[in-house]
């Protein structure tokens, strides 16, 4: 986790994606960003506000854009897989393995260098090394079951 250098309002928040890229004669400065509980706009922009004092410095023109990682949160670290076992995801592969690029499935976790995804048809090991991109897949009914367990305790 890349830590931001300010105070405890933002010792949480963790950078799940940043990028720069040039659009004309500016840099475009990306942050997508991600904490227990989630993003809101607010936070966005508390954030956004403390890192353009802290880039005033900077003479070039750019945009900074802050984002919150969203209910599909993209799994970019081998630890995300870890972290979200028990989530519907989708992966993409950059081969195709059982006759698919695209796989959907209960994440089980990782085991050695293989992300482990529950499906229909069994477990389905996906090398680290061929995934093009892994998201969380949101299920508004995850939501309804977790509250629902919550009011019976």
């Amino acid at each position: 986790m890349l830590a931001l250098p300010f105070e405890k309002e933002f010792a949480d928040i963790e950078i799940v994606l940043h990028r720069a890229r040039r659009e004309g004669r500016a840099t475009v400065l990306t942050l997508t960003v991600d904490k227990p509980g989630g993003v809101d706009t607010a936070l966005c922009e508390r954030l956004a506000r403390r890192l353009n004092a802290a880039l005033e410095e900077i003479v070039e023109p750019y945009t900074l854009e802050v984002e919150s990682a969203g209910l599909d949160r993209p799994l970019v670290k081998p630890a995300d897989y870890a972290r979200f076992a028990g989530r519907y995801v989708r992966i993409r592969t950059t081969i195709a393995i059982h006759n698919a690029k695209t796989h959907r499935g209960k994440l089980l976790g990782s085991r050695e260098s293989n992300v482990i995804l529950q499906t229909t048809l069994g477990e389905l090991p996906l090398p680290l090394s061929t995934i093009k991109s892994a998201n969380v897949e949101f299920d508004p009914r995850d939501d309804l079951r977790n509250e629902k367990r919550k009011r019976k305790t």
